[in-house]
């Protein structure tokens, strides 16, 4: 225990990662696999006519769990375990294809997926039921036209979706490094199989699928092209983007009461400041997820750093990136779907809101009542243009409210239209399409990409704050 103290621990692990994602990177999850690989590779050596024994293979797997605590040290570790097999273990391969391939089982984009389709449908719940609730648009972070709480969440799903996309593209497209040799040229399995080509093919074919893969890649240097971690890596750097985008929207909301993100019973906002109610989860989000949008700096600097057929500069890094990039976008996903599990909305505070500054925004839905009702649109704009502006100095200079309806209530010029004041003023004139574009976004693109994840979609996250 004391021990412990003394060493750095990273609190990707130590404190924020789920069990499932901090043991995929895991030294049993790394040196298991690299058993598994020399057993595929000694099977499928042995079927295409090496003078490999079932005494050997069976002795491999009965003792492919049972670790110790390098390649060539695990070589000789699993050989002292299997005497019989020691001279077949890594036969014809070099370090990088259990390494690289390796790797691939530890990149698992898939594993993303179910959890960004869990945060997308309760996004879209969200939506659904916020729909038609207008509310106050911004653009620059001034008041804009009206639109609905659903709406906003849909831009959110926009990017979401496209995360989704891209993850399954990265997925799809992930090849197997395979059996390549030391320069990628497969010269020492040719060897092994006296020139014959087409069993060194075959094998390849046979280990990649021994591994679960599809697809192997036709041409490598002694590694993979460190071009796929830039892939699978700025799948996961985007939706870091994503993230931080939908958190500091949900920040800004929760400063003007809007919106709120779960909040417990016991949860202590502030030490000093026992009223406050900080958006600790949103601004986790935020903090991790600058984390893994500058983690992606990493495999472009080392693909572009890759002299001819591969240098070892690239290890020491990726030792670092890859784990730290798939811990953080574990953490993130499931702090997100924690908040979209339990945002709370307060239509009275958005009302409140719309009220201060909707009537700036109906002037020309006044305007032109007024012409309707006979009026001339240039002397109509002048009248709103001195009354806005009187109403204006009252808000910023006097701190009062918005009395520009007031004004125009006073002003006998626009008696003509009084009657209408109410209909002319109701939020939901203002919010254009916005409840039919979220029904359609929802039934269209958002439904149907969940539909291979509708069986996860129960499981629900409680968080450690």
């Amino acid at each position: 225990m004391e021990d412990d103290f003394m060493k750095y621990r990273s609190p990707l692990v130590s404190r924020y990662a789920s069990k499932e994602m901090a043991y995929n990177f895991s030294d049993r999850k790394k040196f298991t696999t690299w058993r598994k690989l020399w057993i595929y590779l000694a099977k499928a050596e042995k079927a295409l006519g090496l003078p490999i024994t079932d005494a050997q293979v069976q002795e491999m797997e009965s003792h492919e769990r049972k670790l110790r605590h390098d390649v060539m040290a695990h070589v000789h570790t699993f050989a002292h375990c299997c005497p019989t097999a020691a001279p077949i273990i890594h036969l014809g391969a070099t370090s990088c294809y259990v390494g690289d391939n390796t790797d691939y089982a530890m990149l698992n984009l898939c594993s993303f997926c179910p959890q960004l389709a869990r945060v997308i449908d309760r996004l879209a719940n969200f939506a659904e039921k916020y729909a038609d609730l207008p509310t106050l648009g911004f653009t620059h972070y001034q008041p804009a036209q009206l639109t609905t709480v659903g709406k906003r969440a849909c831009l959110w799903l926009q990017d979401l979706v496209m995360d989704m996309r891209n993850l399954q593209r990265a997925r799809d497209d992930l090849r197997f490094r395979g059996v390549k040799g030391t320069t990628g040229t497969q010269a020492s399995f040719l060897q092994l199989f006296q020139g014959d080509h087409d069993k060194v093919e075959e094998l390849d074919r046979m280990v990649t699928d021994m591994a679960g893969f599809k697809k192997s890649y036709l041409v490598t240097g002694q590694t993979y092209s460190r071009k796929v971690d830039i892939d699978s890596l700025s799948c996961l750097a985007s939706m870091g983007a994503t993230i931080h985008k939908i958190c500091t929207d949900i920040r800004l909301l929760a400063n003007m009461k809007e919106i709120e993100e779960p909040f417990e019973k016991e949860q202590i906002g502030s030490s000093a400041m026992p009223y406050k109610r900080n958006p600790m989860r949103a601004e986790r989000c935020c903090s991790l997820a600058r984390h893994l949008v500058a983690l992606l700096a990493d495999p472009l600097q080392t693909a572009s750093v890759q002299w001819l057929e591969r240098t070892l500069d690239d290890s020491a890094n990726r030792r670092i990136s890859l784990p730290e990039s798939f811990l953080t976008a574990d953490i993130i996903l499931t702090t997100l779907q924690n908040i979209t599990e339990g945002l709370v909305v307060y239509p009275k505070v958005i009302e409140r809101h719309i009220r201060h500054e909707l009537p700036f925004m109906a002037t020309e839905n006044l305007i032109m009542a007024m012409v309707k009702a006979g009026g001339n649109r240039q002397d109509c704009h002048e009248k709103i243009r001195v009354l806005s502006q009187q109403a204006a100095a009252v808000v910023k200079q006097e701190g009062g409210d918005n009395d520009l309806l007031v004004r125009v209530q006073a002003d006998p010029y626009f008696a003509p239209i009084l009657g209408q004041l109410d209909s002319l003023l109701d939020p939901k004139t203002f919010i254009g399409r916005a409840p039919q574009q979220v029904a359609r976004f929802l039934s269209e693109e958002v439904r149907p990409l969940l539909e291979p994840y509708k069986s996860k979609m129960d499981v629900k996250i409680e968080l450690e704050l």
